[in-house]
């Protein structure tokens, strides 16, 4: 499989892409966190839910005019994990190489 914006990644890579995404820019709204990351939103909700429920990180919900901007922000439990398990086992179980960040280091 080549290194194409339709390949396969696996869940963990989009945990960390998400949480490093929120620390490079410590909020985002929905829209721009769900593109960046390169995802799509009603196959990838549940994981942004999922790391809510485990408080890795924050959404906060607001009404402008008629629309609802939700807000996405890493928690210090977010920045830990990422930090503790995320980069520890993508070092020890990198990405193959065409598909590597061009930000490989750390970001916190």
């Amino acid at each position: 499989m080549s290194g194409s914006p339709t390949s396969y990644r696996d869940r963990i890579y989009i945990v960390k892409d998400i949480i490093l995404k929120l620390v490079e820019y410590g909020e985002l709204n929905q829209t721009a966190l769900v593109s960046f990351c390169g995802l799509n939103l009603k196959k990838h909700k549940s994981i942004l839910e999922e790391l809510e429920s485990n408080g890795l990180i924050s959404r906060q919900e607001s009404v402008a005019g008629k629309r609802t901007v939700t807000i996405y922000r890493p928690t210090p439990k977010g920045l830990d994990f990422c930090r503790n398990i995320l980069e520890p086992y993508e070092h020890m179980f990198p990405r193959r190489k065409d598909e590597k960040d061009s930000n490989s280091g750390s970001a916190i």
